[in-house]
């Protein structure tokens, strides 16, 4: 069967490696042209390994000079966009953070990033009467993330600014998505510290996911038009025994805490 992401337009950021990498690649195969957006120089190499369907842009995505910057390179290389897949992130700073430039970091990059790129898409894919617009966000958006206040507040945010997307556009054709992954082997995981425990409560929660596993979950949930991506299954069990009673939620998870810190 022909995929329906056969000739798309497809923007992903974070696609230097792990899951936006992962996506761009599965987006090929379903016949997608793809530009891979990232900070890092080595999305050139990603992008060159996957063909002459991909593209590499290096910029900042959390800023609008380089929203705007990475559309107009999508525009010229692919014409339009027909997908964005905001999956650029960060873990920020443990605990509450330092200072305000930590939580600046962490906010540009998880939350104002897809604002900034959702403002400039909607009204163009208003106009055309389709788009698609698909965030990455976390199990941390439904549940919390122990260690890490900042990675937990973005990724609500992420989570409800999708909603929001996806609620409000839908006479206007445009869709919306949102991944709530937990362990995913990335480097991103990495950077929640070998041992600490934000990384503890992530690889002990449930398995970790190769990368490609979670592109391929995503974008058969994407042809169906799913707006809550859930690549642990799990995730779903749980989200529900939080709303069912958030107070005995709160004690169960201050005492896992507690485990967790004592290892």
């Amino acid at each position: 069967m022909t995929s329906t992401l056969t000739g798309r337009r497809v923007v992903v950021t974070g696609a230097a490696g792990g899951i936006g990498a992962a996506l761009a690649a599965a987006l090929i195969d379903r016949g997608a042209e793809v530009v891979l957006a990232d900070l890092s120089p080595e999305v050139s190499g990603t992008a060159a390994g996957l063909g002459p369907s991909a593209f590499a842009w290096i910029g900042d995505v959390s800023s609008v000079e380089g929203i705007s910057a990475l559309i107009e390179f999508a525009d010229d290389r692919l014409g339009g966009i027909d997908l964005y897949f905001a999956n650029a992130g960060i873990i920020g700073p443990a605990m509450l953070g330092e200072n305000d430039a930590d939580w600046d970091a962490i906010i540009d990059v998880n939350m104002r990033a897809h604002i900034r790129a959702a403002q400039a898409l909607v009204p163009r894919w208003q106009e055309a009467g389709s788009g698609y617009f698909v965030a990455t966000a976390s199990a941390a958006g439904l549940l919390t993330q122990i260690g890490s206040a900042a990675y937990s507040v973005t990724k609500h945010a992420s989570v409800g600014f999708a909603e929001w997307l996806a609620m409000t556009y839908r006479e206007d054709g445009i869709r919306a998505s949102v991944i709530c992954p937990m362990g995913v082997n990335t480097n991103l995981l990495d950077a929640a510290g070998a041992g600490g425990a934000a990384q503890k409560a992530v690889t002990s929660a449930g398995t970790v996911l190769e990368p490609a596993e979670v592109a391929v979950i995503v974008l058969d949930a994407v042809e169906d038009e799913q707006f809550l991506i859930l690549p642990h299954p799990e995730v779903l069990e749980m989200y529900r025994m939080k709303g069912s009673d958030y107070d005995r939620w709160l004690r169960g998870m201050s005492r896992y805490q507690a485990r967790l810190e004592e290892r």
